[in-house]
């Protein structure tokens, strides 16, 4: 029986079928991870405030140092999914381990800097001296499990180039859920108070990361891959990361600097401003989930030497970026009666955060395709070209922004800059993408 011809329609189901398939565990997974930090607060805040301050300040610093090697797992997923593509998974789950094994290695780097250096950090930081002992003590215990949370990225981005997101999804619920009750147990049962708190999660952490080994050691022993640790595939994995930390560093670079300028506008719109960045962080999450699918389908197609498919799952993810953009911006812009009132009574921040809001929702078309474009060339392992556009956008961006206390405009203007840093970012990845530059298949790049 001759197959059914391929026609564009039936070509876009497939892709959509993927970007679903790959898209919604990511987004669970994403969404469950700031959800540890979470319930910590809940369950410290009842110790004191001297104690929720000092975590604040702790988690603050954990976060930062974990969101620098984001680039474990984006590498990670490029890598593998080529090898994936190429029909090679014995080299893919290789390539993985090279990442498991990096990650390790800066964990234990960072365990050793962060422990002795955590009193100096909490006064960087400004803590109150009733909230620095809380902060040192949490920051100290929390740092043991720095490693594991590398680990998770690593092994998380294996998983995500062998197309998988539903384990990575079971294994953050798993670990939200112990976390929980660790946290209560410890923290109430034990009388531990906030050291309670930091080992319930960093035994939480090790959870996972054990549970992510068990999955890749498995596949491995499948099909027949070295476990041991190659000096010149971790070496490869470090080279491959180093522009994406530097497109790390550069977007932290953009969000430090808008916060410092919206601290210089006033206390109603430092205040404003954190409400707004809580909501562009969620809205980031569903935007990066299809992101995340964007990696693992593009790696694959440019592995198996299909340009074609390549450039037909691009084409339908920019047009799925745009309409959940559309999307977005329009609940922003419905839901704010009910989103407004849950952050604050205040009036004056009410006043300051509505039309800063607005240009928030107008921009979310925008950072739909800006995502879905920073996915597809971080599966291509585009990474230096990614380095140097951030690199620009934060040249464009951070001399606006600083003006933007002398000409006025208030928070309203500091978010018009933010939606140019974003149409920045877009032009960048656009003629990146047209030119058809990052297309370069094959099981390496």
């Amino acid at each position: 029986m001759t197959p059914a011809p391929t026609t564009p329609r039936t070509g876009r189901r497939r892709h959509d079928r993927e970007i679903v398939a790959l898209a919604v565990p990511a987004f669970g997974a994403l969404v469950a991870e700031p959800l540890f930090v979470m319930v910590d607060s809940a369950i410290v805040g009842h110790l004191g405030t001297p104690q929720l301050a000092g975590l604040g300040i702790a988690a603050a610093l954990l976060m930062t140092a974990v969101s620098i090697f984001v680039f474990l797992a984006y590498a990670t997923t490029a890598a593998v999914a080529r090898r994936v593509g190429a029909g090679d998974l014995p080299a893919a789950i290789r390539q993985g381990m090279d990442g498991i094994w990096l990650a390790l290695l800066l964990g234990a780097v960072v365990v050793a800097l962060a422990i002795p250096s955590a009193p100096w950090l909490v006064d960087v930081f400004g803590a109150s001296d009733t909230a620095a002992p809380y902060a040192v003590t949490y920051l100290r215990i929390s740092s043991f499990g720095i490693p594991a949370m590398l680990v998770v990225l690593a092994a998380t981005g294996v998983l995500r180039g062998l197309q998988d997101t539903r384990t990575p999804l079971y294994v953050a619920i798993g670990g939200f859920t112990a976390n929980g009750i660790l946290n209560v147990v410890l923290v109430y049962g034990a009388g531990l108070g906030i050291a309670g708190s930091a080992w319930g999660t960093v035994i939480a952490q090790v959870g996972m990361a054990v549970a992510y080994l068990i999955v890749v050691v498995r596949g491995a022993r499948r099909h027949g891959a070295s476990l041991r640790p190659d000096a010149t595939g971790i070496r490869a994995s470090a080279r491959a990361g180093v522009p994406l930390l530097v497109r790390t560093l550069s977007l932290r670079a953009v969000l430090m600097i808008a916060t410092a300028v919206a601290a210089r506008l006033g206390d109603a719109d430092i205040a404003a401003h954190q409400i707004i960045l809580s909501l562009w962080s969620l809205t980031a999450f569903a935007l990066d989930a299809i992101a995340i699918a964007g990696q693992a389908i593009i790696g694959r197609y440019l592995g198996a030497n299909d340009e074609k498919g390549a450039r037909e799952a691009c084409r339908r993810m920019v047009e799925w970026g745009i309409g959940c953009g559309i999307a977005l911006g329009v609940l922003i812009m419905l839901a704010r009666p009910l989103f407004i009132p849950l952050f604050t009574s205040d009036p004056a921040v009410k006043e300051t955060l509505l039309p800063a809001l607005l240009v928030v929702a107008v921009s979310q078309p925008i950072a739909g395709v800006v995502f879905v474009l920073d996915g597809v060339l971080m599966g291509a392992g585009d990474g230096r070209y990614l380095a140097w556009a951030m690199l620009v956008t934060l040249a464009v961006f951070a001399p606006v922004a600083l003006l933007v206390p002398t000409l006025g405009g208030g928070l309203t203007a500091l978010w018009w800059a933010m939606t140019l840093m974003m149409a920045v970012r877009l032009i960048t990845l656009w003629v990146r993408t047209r030119s058809g530059r990052w297309i370069v298949t094959g099981a390496t790049r």
